[in-house]
């Protein structure tokens, strides 16, 4: 069903190329507003869905990978131009692999699970938006070489990613040992 959050999320997809776009063009200033958009299409997807109750299943899957796409692109792209540290990157794109591996073999599997984003994978998403935009903002207020003046924010977000990774994990594990548990009962 195409309803407003949907349209937001859609659009926030469609936002991605135009900022790596920007990215390369090192026009920074246009590509933190696109940034900046994206991030506010987030926010309304969501809040608009909820007060008018137009959660749908579309909307339940897009959501989540509009975010990641936006996440990993950010990363990467940066990460390449030398503006965030490659290290960082990489964890990033780790976290989010195995999540996406651990719910692929879960599916295959036809282990039951559910979908519900945790506090602390709440937290890294912001902080890895945080990041980002800190890093665009830094760069187009004072020029490149900015990675020194936020390393701090880097560990921080590196070391919280993990921590949701390893989070993520133990529910993966969870759900296989219930389904396990349970199918030795039948």
């Amino acid at each position: 069903m195409v309803n407003i959050p949907n349209l937001l999320t859609l659009l926030r997809i469609l936002l991605v190329p135009v900022f790596v776009i920007l990215l390369i063009q090192e026009s920074f200033l246009k590509a933190l507003l696109v940034f900046s958009l994206a991030g506010l299409t987030d926010a309304l997807d969501g809040f608009i869905a909820r007060v008018l109750r137009q959660k749908t299943v579309l909307g339940l899957y897009l959501d989540p990978l509009a975010d990641k796409a936006l996440i990993i692109t950010s990363f990467v792209t940066l990460s390449v131009m030398g503006m965030i540290p490659p290290w960082l990157a990489v964890i990033v794109i780790s976290r989010d692999f195995i999540i996406l591996l651990g719910i692929s073999v879960m599916s295959l599997m036809s282990i039951p699970y559910e979908l519900k984003p945790t506090l602390i994978s709440k937290i890294t998403t912001a902080l890895q938006l945080l990041t980002v935009f800190l890093v665009l903002l830094l760069t187009h207020v004072n020029g490149s070489d900015q990675a020194q003046r936020v390393m701090p924010l880097f560990w921080l977000t590196g070391t919280l990613t993990v921590a949701s990774g390893f989070v993520y994990i133990r529910k993966g594990l969870k759900f296989v040992s219930e389904d396990t548990a349970e199918k030795e009962k039948k």
